[in-house]
C-alpha cells in the first residue's frame, strides 16, 4: 500500500476511538481447575470496531503480492502492508478472498486462486498478521462472478461450476465470456451458504464482506425462463427479491456460526444505478434488521461530480441509514488521486488532478456526519 500524503495522515489521525468491541482469543483462567471437556484456549473471538476504518485489499493486486511469491515473501509483503495501514489508522481490513470463482484460502470447494502459484494459504496469513497490528480481518467475497469461459475449461471436470456449465445447469450462465450465477435458483443460494460456511467456519477471521458485483446485466434474456416460470408480473421486483433472499442467507449463515462475526455490504455509491443495474434494495439493507451488520457505500466521486456530487451521495445515505442498527462506512476512492475522471463531467474533470487534499477533505466531512467511519480504495 503506497503511504498517502502528508495531508491524508493528518485527515486519517482525526479519527478517533479505535477501541475494540470484541477482544482475541485469550486463555481461560488458570485459578481454577480445567474439566477434561473444556480445552485450554476459548474459541476464537472476533476484533471489530464500533468505528471502522477500513482499506480494501483487491486481487488485482495480487500479481504483485502474490504471484509467483514464497509462503515467506507472501509475508514479508502483508507485514510491509499491514504495517503502513496501521500506521495509518487502519483497523479493518477487507481481504479479497474470493474474487472470481477462486479461493485465496483452502477450499474443498473452489480451486485455488488464480494467481496462487505457492502452496500456502494467503487468508490465514493475512488474519495472523493483521491481528498481531490489532487490525480486523473480514473476507471479502464476489458471491456471483465465477471464472471466464477460457479459465473455467481447464479446471478440473469435478469442479461445480464446471459440472453446472457443461451439463447446461440453469445456475449458473455465460456473459460475454465470462461465468456468473443466477441468484434466483436455491442451488446458487445453498452454494453461497456453503462458501459462508466454509470461510467463516475454518478461519479466524471477524466477518464476511460483499460488494457489488449482483446481476451481470439488465438483458431480459438472462432470466427469461425463470422469471417467467415465477409468475411474478414486474421483473425488476423479482430480481431485487432475489438478490436480497441470498443476501439475507449469507447474513444468517454468518450469525449461525458466531454472532459476533460482521457482515457487510459494500454498494455503489451512486442509489439510482443499484435500483436500475444491480437489482440492490440498499434502502431495504441500510434500515431494516437482518441483511447487515455495516454498509460501505461506494462514494467515489468528487465533490464537483455533476452526476453525484460527494456531498449530497452523503447525505442520502446518511438517510437511508438514520435510526436503524446497520453502521455506515463510507467508502472513498484513494486511487483516483492524481488522475482524470471522465465520468464526472465536464466541471469535474481533473478534479482529482486539481485537488490534491480532495481525501482529506471527504474524510474530514465523514467523521462530521453521522457515518461510523470510512474505508479506502487504492
Amino acid at each position: 500500500m503506497k503511504k498517502m500524503a502528508a495531508a491524508l495522515c493528518t485527515a486519517l489521525c482525526l479519527l478517533s476511538g479505535c477501541t475494540p468491541a470484541y477482544g482475541k482469543q485469550t486463555m481461560l483462567s488458570e485459578s481454577r481447575e480445567i474439566s477434561p471437556s473444556e480445552t485450554i484456549y476459548k474459541r476464537y473471538e472476533p476484533l471489530n470496531y464500533k468505528r471502522q476504518t477500513g482499506m480494501w485489499l483487491p486481487y488485482v493486486k495480487f500479481p504483485e503480492l502474490i504471484q509467483g511469491k514464497t509462503e515467506e515473501q507472501f509475508r514479508q509483503g502483508m507485514t510491509e502492508l499491514l504495517e503502513d495501514a496501521a500506521a495509518d489508522n487502519v483497523n479493518t481490513l477487507y481481504f479479497h478472498a474470493h474474487p472470481g470463482g477462486d479461493a485465496y484460502y483452502r477450499s474443498e470447494i473452489y480451486p485455488k486462486g488464480v494467481y496462487l502459484d505457492g502452496s500456502y494459504d494467503p487468508l490465514a496469513i493475512a488474519a495472523e498478521e493483521a491481528h498481531k497490528r490489532n487490525i480486523s480481518v473480514h473476507a471479502w467475497l464476489n458471491p456471483l462472478r465465477m471464472q471466464t469461459d477460457d479459465q473455467l475449461r481447464t479446471l478440473p471436470k469435478d469442479f461445480i461450476i464446471r459440472k453446472w456449465a457443461d451439463s447446461g445447469a440453469p445456475f449458473v450462465k455465460n456473459v460475454n465470456g465470462r461465468w456468473y450465477l443466477d441468484p434466483s435458483y436455491s442451488e446458487t443460494v445453498e452454494l453461497l451458504k456453503d462458501t459462508v460456511r466454509e470461510i467463516a467456519g475454518n478461519y479466524d477471521i471477524d466477518g464476511i464482506h460483499i460488494d457489488d458485483y449482483f446481476y451481470p446485466t439488465t438483458d431480459e434474456g438472462f432470466d427469461r425462463a425463470e422469471f417467467e416460470a415465477s409468475g411474478s408480473p414486474d421483473l425488476t421486483a423479482w430480481r431485487t427479491e432475489n438478490v436480497s433472499r441470498f443476501v439475507k442467507a449469507m447474513h444468517d449463515e454468518v450469525k449461525n456460526i458466531d454472532g459476533s462475526l460482521l457482515f457487510g455490504i459494500s454498494p455503489q455509491g451512486n442509489i439510482s444505478a443499484d435500483y436500475n443495474s444491480q437489482y440492490a434494495d440498499v434502502r431495504r439493507w441500510g434500515s431494516e434488521k437482518g441483511f447487515c451488520d455495516y454498509i460501505v457505500p461506494q462514494i467515489y466521486f468528487g465533490f464537483n461530480n455533476e452526476n453525484s456530487p460527494f456531498l449530497p451521495t452523503l447525505a442520502q445515505w446518511e438517510e437511508i441509514t438514520e435510526g436503524g442498527s446497520v453502521s455506515l462506512i463510507i467508502g472513498l476512492a484513494a486511487y483516483k488521486l492524481g488522475r482524470e475522471d471522465k465520468w464526472a463531467g465536464t466541471a469535474a474533470e481533473l478534479e482529482w488532478i486539481n485537488d490534491p487534499d480532495i481525501i482529506s477533505r471527504q474524510i474530514e466531512a465523514v467523521l462530521g456526519s453521522t457515518a461510523d467511519g470510512y474505508a479506502l480504495y487504492y
